[in-house]
């Protein structure tokens, strides 16, 4: 069983470490690092080259990778999972909002510093139920770059991403969609998901916020199996 893991803004291929030692020891399981320098849909078509086909799994920026990659390239994406994802944003104005304020952010990282940015960013309130413990700070920060940040806030964020919504009835892999019980925003994004995703399975997790699999990886890692297993 090939699984590809693909991490969240200011993360590394690392924060998936804690689940993937809890997964089936004979299964090919891989973290890939988000590449620099490109556009979205360019990115999503980089990690699948580098990861190949097979289980794609993505938390948050990654899933949105990991669903475009789906979209555009069904032959690399044999099962898809989400957690805490999103299809982006539908209203082009919204995008475009969405789009300044990524652009401030990024102004902010190149102002402040990656290590003054990467506590602001972790002291929002979708982290608070994240244990300093869990967050992987020093990781994220020999990890990061100011231009890495900025990139990807510019490039990657949901203010670039195009828009899948209208898309998503193309899926036809089995789809898993992973939330926290306690983030409510993405939660509701996965029921929309789900009601347009004729293959799609909703899951959440108790007890967790957006940061699903370092607030609980051992749950993740056991829904990841039992599902994987179902479906293949």
């Amino acid at each position: 069983m090939r699984v590809r893991l693909v991490h969240g803004f200011t993360q590394t291929h690392r924060s998936w470490a804690t689940v993937e030692a809890r997964l089936p020891p004979d299964w090919d399981v891989q973290g890939i690092e988000v590449p620099d320098g490109l556009d979205f849909s360019s990115t999503a078509e980089a990690i699948g080259m580098r990861g190949g086909a097979g289980t794609w799994v993505g938390y948050s920026m990654g899933g949105r990778l990991c669903l475009q990659l789906a979209l555009d390239r069904p032959d690399l994406v044999e099962r898809l999972v989400l957690v805490s994802g999103s299809p982006g944003i539908a209203s082009a104005p919204e995008r475009a909002q969405r789009r300044a304020a990524d652009e401030r952010l990024a102004q902010e990282a190149e102002l402040v510093g990656v290590d003054v940015f990467l506590e602001r960013w972790l002291s929002q309130r979708m982290f608070e139920t994240l244990p300093p413990e869990a967050a992987m700070l020093d990781d994220r920060r020999k990890g990061n770059t100011v231009h890495r940040i900025a990139h990807q806030l510019r490039a990657l964020g949901q203010g670039a991403q195009p828009s899948s919504w209208p898309r998503l009835g193309e899926l036809t892999m089995p789809v898993l969609l992973v939330t926290g019980a306690y983030d409510r925003k993405y939660a509701e994004i996965a029921d929309q998901m789900a009601a347009a995703i004729s293959t799609a399975r909703l899951e959440t997790v108790a007890k967790a916020g957006h940061a699903v699999h370092l607030e609980r990886p051992v749950e993740v890692a056991e829904l990841l199996t039992s599902w994987v297993d179902g479906a293949a």
